[in-house]
């Protein structure tokens, strides 16, 4: 294991940045950025290049490949579906293939907008999936893509993903709550808040756990273990920063509940985000805290 070369593509974003620190351990990671001047081989990550993407691939010759680069602008992607499609399903695919070809695993993120939503069930991996947005469309293709290349693979689908790195929601409702009289929350659409250090924590066991039992390869659902909505998260946010000394103008009862309907977005969100862990904590015994602790480590980290 201490040999493995790991290829990091995403290194910048959420996930990618609690990825360096997880997957060090497990061999050398080379994390690779959009720009060429950036390494010392002048390679680079960008998923809208494809023939330097290749290239960057053929010349490290990694034993694990690990995307975690996306187009996640949900909303503009209604309307920039082809650089869409490019990053999350055409990208994916040819990374499959070199992947298949090197004889290398690789590790691919996926998310809940591939399925429509409807029910008030969790979301089972082999569950019929029906995408309402050109982003969930195109993060299916992805997917589809992978499978089909027959690499070895491990797709994680996630949903809520934050860090304490960078903005989130839950720093947006306390700043708001600072400067306003009130806020308005969506509270119909249900999930779970999941922490980019969890996802890459668990990537990290999973992928260890694979290189020992490879059968184990597949699609799995990743997410902290409870449930809310973005009003309930709302009001758990504010709830916590009064309790710590914080002083938002907002009290966690005067925050209001509003259906989708009353905030209208270019892309339709689903309704119901919960995904069932079971098939994951079952393959890999694992125990995934519930989501108000890591939303409250975030807090306490960003806070101090």
């Amino acid at each position: 294991m201490s040999a493995m070369k790991i290829l990091l593509l995403g290194s910048n974003g959420q996930v990618g940045w609690e990825l360096q620190r997880s997957l060090a351990p497990l061999g050398e990671v080379v994390a690779l950025q959009r720009e060429a001047a950036a390494h010392p081989q002048g390679l680079c990550g960008n998923l809208e290049d494809i023939e330097a993407l290749v290239h960057s691939v053929r010349t490290l010759r990694p034993a694990v490949i690990v995307n975690a680069a996306a187009y996640t602008a949900v909303d503009k992607a209604e309307t920039d579906a082809d650089r869409a499609k490019a990053v999350n399903a055409t990208a994916p695919g040819l990374l499959a293939r070199e992947a298949a070809s090197l004889g290398a695993w690789l590790v691919h993120y996926s998310t809940d907008y591939v399925f429509d939503g409807s029910g008030d069930q969790p979301w089972r991996e082999d569950d019929a999936t029906a995408p309402l947005s050109v982003y969930g469309r195109t993060k299916l293709e992805g997917e589809q893509a992978i499978r089909h290349s027959g690499c070895q693979h491990l797709i994680l689908r996630t949903s809520w993903v934050y860090a304490a790195r960078g903005g989130n929601f839950a720093k947006t409702m306390l700043r708001l709550a600072t400067e306003r009289d009130e806020l308005k929350v969506i509270n119909d659409q249900i999930g779970a808040p999941t922490g980019a250090d969890l996802l890459a924590d668990v990537t990290a066991l999973v992928l260890h756990r694979l290189q020992m039992r490879p059968e184990l390869a597949g699609t799995y659902h990743c997410t902290a273990a409870g449930q809310t909505s973005w009003h309930g998260y709302a009001r758990h946010v504010i709830e916590w920063a009064r309790a710590h000394g914080q002083a938002p103008k907002v009290a966690p009862e005067a925050v209001q509940a509003i259906p989708s309907s009353g905030y209208p977005t270019p892309a339709q969100r689903p309704l119901n985000s919960r995904l069932d862990t079971f098939k994951l904590r079952h393959a890999f015994g694992l125990h995934l805290p519930p989501w108000q602790q890591g939303v409250e480590r975030m807090l306490m980290e960003t806070l101090r």
